[in-house]
């Protein structure tokens, strides 16, 4: 079978192309073709198919170039013309899309269908009915109200990165898209990362429930068979975005209160010098901030934790954070929101919390903290059973490619 896998980055920007890639190679590991279509970026990784990659909006120039974005954020004629030769060229037997709104733009559908080629689409966030993808207004209140049609919310409410012009373009976008390219008629399957994001989705654009779906959490690449030993200096890990969806001020307005209980927070963003400043203005010592890791850096921060925390305060889909964790059996203290309640199992792989309240996350970080040794790896060996129950290659591969096969004719 050759597949056709279609993102936004051909590098890995965040969890929706480490999903991509991994699918990638997965499937060639198995014996399938794959081809890639994404757009041109100056962090790009070198590919075969960069001769079909359209300009993205960092790359165009020219003094038309802010024109020109905004025309390419509700439709790119260049990705049309380009897929269109990658597909008379390659003739793959089946599209699966991982991004594309906003940037690749749903201009590339027509084509796909005009060649007959089936449609995926993994619904990695919740851009299908929310604008501004996250299900939060401006003043980070978990928010509904646009409820699959009433878009225009998303510019009264200043939905996006507190900006009224780019929630106002967010929200055309949304109704553009949904005039033309409506998604129920142009994907032929989803695949949802989590049960929560299938049932948000259908809830507010009920004509996609008729189309064929599958839910298929992330999976990781190599899963760990010993469970950890309780390690003899515990820390806590937060790893992600430094933004104010990901709950990092209620953690650490936790951890103000926990003083002998250690913190470690990795990653960067926009909240990083108010997150440093809170923890500065009241003497946190047991907090510590350690900029951007990745690599072996960071698979080391992950498999030495003693818990990592995923405190997030918007409806995270399917964190691929738990999914590295559960990996080399470190447990996890999750909010209860989104589909973090479905991989974060109380008592058997970590421990749930009400997000948002600082109290609730204060007492199961002293709950974690008091574990014995027979109790801790009881628990990371819990984490490691869903991991291969769930997580797996094993696992996902043969549900990945049944779904495939329900629209290729071999």
């Amino acid at each position: 079978m050759k597949v056709l896998l279609i993102d936004v980055y051909n590098y890995k920007k965040g969890g929706a192309e480490t999903v991509c890639f991994n699918t990638g190679k997965l499937l060639e590991e198995k014996g399938h073709q794959v081809v890639y279509f994404t757009l041109k970026w100056p962090e790009n990784n070198p590919s075969p198919y960069s001769k079909y990659f359209p300009e993205s909006k960092e790359t165009r120039k020219g003094p038309l170039k802010p024109i020109k974005n905004l025309v390419t954020y509700f439709y790119h004629f260049e990705a049309a013309k380009k897929i269109e030769q990658l597909v008379k060229d390659e003739k793959p037997d089946i599209a699966h899309i991982h991004l594309m709104w906003g940037q690749i733009t749903p201009s590339i559908l027509p084509v796909l269908k005009k060649y007959n080629i089936p449609v995926l689409f993994t619904v990695h966030d919740y851009r299908l009915v929310c604008p501004a993808y996250t299900f939060r207004d401006g003043k980070g209140r978990i928010c509904e109200d646009c409820r699959g049609k009433y878009f225009y919310k998303c510019f009264t409410h200043t939905c996006c990165k507190g900006s009224k012009m780019m929630s106002a373009v967010m929200a055309a976008e949304q109704y553009f898209r949904n005039a033309f390219f409506n998604p129920a008629k142009y994907f032929n399957g989803f695949i949802y990362v989590s049960n929560f994001a299938r049932e948000i989705q259908e809830k507010y654009m009920p004509a996609v429930k008729s189309t064929p779906n599958i839910t298929l959490y992330n999976f990781s690449t190599s899963i760990k068979d010993a469970p950890k030993v309780y390690p003899s200096q515990k820390y806590f890990l937060f790893y992600g975005r430094l933004s104010y969806e990901k709950g990092i001020k209620t953690l650490l307005k936790a951890f103000r209160n926990v003083p002998d209980c250690k913190l470690k927070v990795v990653g960067t963003g926009p909240k990083e010098n108010e997150l440093k400043a809170f923890a500065r203005d009241n003497n946190m010592q047991n907090v510590e901030f350690l900029g951007y890791k990745r690599g072996k850096e960071l698979t080391d921060l992950v498999s030495n934790a003693y818990f990592v925390i995923v405190p997030s305060e918007w409806y995270e889909n399917n964190p691929m954070t738990i999914i590295e964790s559960y990996s080399v059996g470190t447990p996890v203290i999750g909010a209860r929101i989104g589909g973090i309640p479905e991989i974060v199992v109380n008592g058997k792989t970590g421990f749930q919390f009400e997000s948002g309240n600082v109290e609730d996350l204060k007492a199961k970080i002293n709950c974690a903290d008091q574990l014995t040794a027979e109790a801790y790896s009881k628990l990371s060996k819990g984490t490691l059973n869903f991991a291969h129950d769930n997580l797996s290659l094993e696992n996902y591969y043969p549900r990945l490619i049944s779904f495939y096969k329900r629209f290729v004719k071999e």
